[in-house]
């Protein structure tokens, strides 16, 4: 597989507080980049089952995120912002561990949303995912 090349940078400026999770407060794109935008990935598998635990959701999602990048030749670097909805608490340290695994130690920007219901009455959790490459 050829790789597009990477053409985003991460930021915290220093100026402002921390990020209080495991994102990036700003996301740079450089100029001649392509932006790809994808549909909501939910908590579905291989089999088209979605599980009722809402961490499986959570792993299914983020394995989901990984194969749809790639079918597009990007990886995790690439994306440079995912909203996640959720409708019950995320186990953060579940939620975490998964997207430390997909971003490492520089993550996308990120947005987080509580709200009464997805698409499907059994999904708990989307993300929202934006990528350059």
């Amino acid at each position: 597989m050829n790789l597009k090349q990477i053409p985003v940078q991460r930021y915290n400026p220093e100026m402002i507080a921390k990020p209080v999770g495991n994102y990036s407060h700003v996301t740079k794109i450089d100029r001649n980049a392509e932006l790809y935008v994808f549909s909501g990935q939910i908590g579905i598998d291989q089999d088209n089952h979605i599980p009722a635990d809402f961490n499986e959701q959570v792993t299914n999602t983020m394995n989901n995120i990984i194969a749809i990048l790639s079918s597009q030749q990007l990886t995790p670097d690439h994306v440079i912002k995912i909203n996640i909805w959720a409708t019950e608490e995320i186990d953060w340290n579940h939620f975490y561990e998964k997207w430390n695994a997909v971003f490492g130690p520089t993550s996308p920007s990120m947005t987080v949303a509580y709200i009464q219901g997805l698409g499907l009455p059994e999904l708990k959790i989307e993300l929202d995912v934006w990528a350059a490459g």
